[in-house]
C-alpha cells in the first residue's frame, strides 16, 4: 500500500511510495503531527541518483520491522535535497556540526518544531564498520526526546548557536590583492597528485572550479606549472573510467585515485561545468583532444538529458537492474561480438579490456596510457557501435525534474560552445534553453526553482537566480541579441533585492517569499557546484561593467571581501570565490560590438572574439536595429564607424581606436 509520497513529483519521493514506513512530504501536515502527538522528527534526505540512498532505502525503510519502529517513535519526512535546497543546506550543516562530517542519505532528529538534536549520514542495519545499527540509533533518539528533554533542549541550543555563528559576514578591512591569488595557488601545488591529476586521494572528485581557476591563474601570470597541473588532470580524467568512452559526459567521481572506478552517477551540472572547463582549456592550449571530450560530453548532454519542452533533466542513477555500473560495463566477449574479432581486440587493447575485468567481472573503458592522445581511426567508429548496442540494455533510472541553476550552468556551456566551436545545433538548444527558463519557470519575473511533469514548483533560491543570469550572460554574447542581457539585467535586480542582506553583508540563499525556517540558509562554500553566493558575486560584477550599475558593483565587493582568508586557507572549497577575486582584481577590459547582429561583418567579428579565452572581459553588442535601453553603459556613446560593425575595446577604463576588420580586431586581442 502506497503512502503519502505517491502524490509528490519528485522522482526520488516516489522512489520510497511504497515504503512501509508512513513517510511525510515536508509541510506542515506532518509538523502538526509531531504537536499533537508530541512526537520528535525523523527527516532524511537524499536524491534519487544517490547510491548509498537506494542501499539504506533496501536495508532498512523497505524492512517491516524497521518500518514499526519508525512509525511507533515519530513522525518521519522524506526530502528530495535537489527540490528543497535550503533544507539540505541547513540541516547538513547541524550534523556537521554534530559529527564533523556530512554526506547522503542525511538523516537528522528533529523537535516537534524543526529543531535538530541529533544526525548522521547512512547508518547500517546490524552494528558494523564502526557504526550502530539504525534501530539502535532509532531507539536511542526516542529515548532521549521522551526521557531526557533537557538534554535534547541543549543539544538544540548548541547546534542553533553554531549556525548563527556562521563566518562570512564580517566586513572585511584589508585590501583584497593578488597575494590572497598566490598563496591559494600555493595550497593547491602542495595538495596536487603529480602522477594522477587532480587533488589528494581517494575518493577524488573533479573539482572544475579550482582547476579553472588555475586555468585563470596561468591566463594572469603565465606560470607553466599551473597549466601542466591543468593539463594532467583534464588527460588523466579523460583517459580514465570516469569519463564514459562510449556514450560521452563524466561520472560524479572516481573510487580510486587514478579516476578508473567511478560512483556511476552521472549530474547535469557535473558535465556543465566539465565540458566548459575543456573546451575553455582547448582555447588556451589548442589541444583537440580537450575540445574532443568537450563536445562528446554536451553531445551527451542533448541526447540523454534534454527534455521535450527544452529544459535539461537533472541525473542519471548509477544502478541498473539494482547494480551499481551494470549499464557501463563491458566483456571482452561482447566488444569483439559487436566489432568483430579483429577491430574487437583492436579496441579491447586500446580500452584495456581484458577477460578477467577491472570491476567486478566486468570492464570500465578506460585508456591506459600516460596522457591523452588523438583517437586512432578506427576507434570513432568502434564508439558508435558500441553505443548503439549499450543503448539496447536496461537504462539507469533518470531523475526528470528541471532545476533552474542546473540548466543556468547548462545554457552558460551550450551558449559557449556553440560561440567558440560554430555549432548550430548547440547553438539551438541554448536559444530554445533560454526560452523555457522564462516561459515556463518564471512567474511574474520571479524565478521558479524546479519543473516536472508540466509544472513549476517551489521560489527560485539565489542559485537559480545567479546561475541563471550567467547563462543569459553567455548567450548574448554567443548571439548578440539584446533581449538575453534585459533578462540577465531584470533577474539580478530582483536578486539583489530579494537575497541580499544589507545590514550583515551577505547573501543568503533563501529570499524574503521563501518558508521560514528556524534559521536563515547561508552556504558559502563551493562544493561540486558553485555556492549561490560566489555566482551572484561573479554575475554581479559582470554586470556592473556592462551596466555601470554602481550597486551591483558594491555589493559583490562586499560579498567578496570576507572570504579572503577562506579561499587562501581552503582553495578546494572555495575554488569560484577565487574565480570572483580573479575577477575583481583583474584591469577592467571591455568589448563592445555596434552593428546589425545578423550582418556577416558582424558575424566575422564575433567569431574572432569567441576564439580567446578571456575569463575577465565583458562582452556587449549593441544590434543597431534593435537598441539597447539606456542603462547598458558598455555601450554607450558608440557609433559604427563608416557605417561597418564596429569593435570597441576598453581597457582600464580608456579605450583604444576601434576597429571593423577581423584581422585588426585579432592584433588587438593578441
Amino acid at each position: 500500500m502506497s503512502n503519502r509520497l505517491a502524490k509528490e513529483s519528485s522522482p526520488y519521493l516516489l522512489q520510497h511510495a511504497d515504503n512501509p514506513v508512513d513517510w511525510y512530504p515536508w509541510g506542515e501536515d506532518a509538523f502538526r503531527k509531531a504537536r499533537s502527538e508530541n512526537k520528535p522528527i525523523l527527516l532524511s534526505i537524499g536524491y534519487s541518483a544517490c547510491h548509498w540512498c537506494h542501499v539504506m532505502a533496501h536495508e532498512s525503510f523497505e524492512d517491516l520491522n524497521t518500518a514499526q519502529l519508525m512509525n511507533d517513535n515519530f513522525v518521519n519526512i522524506k526530502v528530495d535535497r535537489e527540490e528543497r535546497p535550503d533544507l539540505d543546506t541547513l540541516y547538513m550543516e547541524a550534523v556537521q556540526s554534530l559529527t564533523g562530517g556530512g554526506g547522503w542519505p542525511l538523516t537528522v532528529f528533529l523537535t516537534p518544531e524543526g529543531k535538530p538534536f541529533y544526525g548522521g549520514t547512512y547508518f547500517p542495519p546490524e552494528d558494523r564498520y564502526g557504526m550502530p545499527s539504525f534501530s539502535r540509533v532509532l531507539i536511542a533518539a526516542a529515548d532521549a526526546f521522551k526521557n531526557r528533554r533537557s538534554e535534547v533542549e541543549k543539544a538544540t541550543a548548541e547546534i542553533t548557536g553554531s549556525l548563527s555563528s556562521r563566518p562570512g559576514t564580517a566586513s572585511g578591512t584589508e585590501p583584497l590583492a593578488t597575494e590572497a591569488l598566490d598563496n591559494a595557488y600555493l595550497t593547491l601545488k602542495k595538495d596536487f597528485d603529480e602522477l594522477n591529476g587532480g587533488f589528494g586521494q581517494a575518493p577524488k572528485f573533479p573539482q572544475p572550479m579550482a582547476l579553472e581557476f588555475l586555468l585563470r591563474y596561468f591566463h594572469l601570470f603565465r606560470d607553466e606549472a599551473a597549466l601542466n597541473m591543468i593539463n594532467r588532470t583534464l588527460s588523466k580524467m579523460a583517459t580514465g573510467g570516469i569519463y564514459d568512452h562510449a556514450g560521452g559526459g563524466f561520472h560524479r567521481y572516481s573510487t580510486d585515485s587514478h579516476w578508473l572506478v567511478p560512483h556511476f552517477e552521472k549530474m547535469l551540472y557535473d558535465n556543465a561545468l566539465l565540458s566548459r572547463l575543456y573546451l575553455n582549456t582547448y582555447l588556451v592550449t589548442g589541444n583537440p583532444q580537450f575540445r574532443r571530450v568537450a563536445e562528446e560530453t554536451l553531445d551527451y548532454l542533448l541526447r540523454e538529458m534534454l527534455s521535450p519542452e527544452g529544459g535539461f533533466y537533472s541525473t542519471q542513477d548509477a544502478d541498473s537492474e539494482g547494480v551499481e555500473g551494470k549499464y557501463y560495463l563491458w566483456t571482452l566477449g561482447e566488444i569483439k561480438e559487436v566489432l568483430g574479432e579483429e577491430t574487437g581486440t583492436m579496441v579491447a587493447d586500446y580500452y584495456g579490456v581484458t577477460e578477467s575485468g577491472n570491476f567486478e567481472g566486468g570492464n570500465i573503458l578506460h585508456i591506459p596510457k600516460d596522457q591523452l592522445t588523438e583517437e586512432p581511426g578506427f576507434i570513432a567508429d568502434a564508439k558508435a557501435s558500441l553505443l548503439r548496442r549499450r543503448e539496447t540494455r536496461i537504462n539507469p533510472g533518470r531523475d526528470e525534474k528541471i532545476l533552474a541553476s542546473w540548466n543556468g550552468l547548462t545554457l552558460s556551456s551550450l551558449a559557449e560552445a556553440a560561440c567558440i566551436l560554430e555549432r548550430d545545433d548547440y547553438l539551438s538548444a541554448a536559444v530554445s534553453n533560454a526560452s523555457f527558463l522564462v516561459n515556463s519557470m518564471t512567474e511574474s519575473g520571479y524565478l521558479r526553482h524546479s519543473y516536472k511533469d508540466g509544472h513549476a514548483r517551489g521560489e527560485g533560491y539565489l542559485s537559480d537566480y545567479a546561475m541563471v543570469i550567467g547563462g543569459f550572460i553567455s548567450l548574448h554574447r554567443a548571439t548578440f541579441k539584446g533581449e538575453y542581457l534585459k533578462h540577465a539585467i531584470k533577474i539580478a535586480e530582483i536578486m539583489a533585492r530579494e537575497f541580499w542582506d544589507e545590514s550583515e553583508g551577505t547573501f543568503y540563499d533563501t529570499g524574503s517569499r521563501h518558508e521560514t525556517l528556524f534559521a536563515r540558509p547561508r552556504s558559502m562554500q563551493d562544493s561540486s557546484l558553485p555556492s549561490g553566493a560566489s555566482a551572484a558575486t561573479l554575475e554581479l560584477q559582470k554586470l556592473s561593467r556592462i551596466t555601470g550599475n554602481r550597486q551591483f558593483e558594491r555589493i559583490a565587493e562586499r560579498s567578496l571581501r570576507p572570504m579572503k582568508d577562506l579561499v587562501t586557507r581552503y582553495p578546494l572549497g572555495f575554488g569560484n570565490w577565487l574565480n570572483c577575486l580573479d575577477f575583481y582584481l583583474s584591469t577592467p577590459e571591455e568589448i563592445a560590438v555596434v552593428g546589425p547582429r545578423r550582418h556577416p561583418d558582424t558575424l566575422a567579428l564575433k567569431q574572432v572574439i569567441c576564439g580567446y579565452w578571456l575569463p575577465n572581459t565583458t562582452v556587449t553588442a549593441l544590434d543597431t536595429d534593435d537598441p539597447l535601453p539606456a542603462i547598458i553603459k558598455a555601450t554607450e556613446g558608440k557609433e559604427m564607424v563608416n557605417e561597418r560593425p564596429t569593435v570597441y575595446i576598453c581597457r582600464n577604463y580608456a579605450c583604444l581606436p576601434p576597429v571593423t576588420s577581423p584581422d585588426a580586431l585579432r592584433e588587438k586581442l593578441g
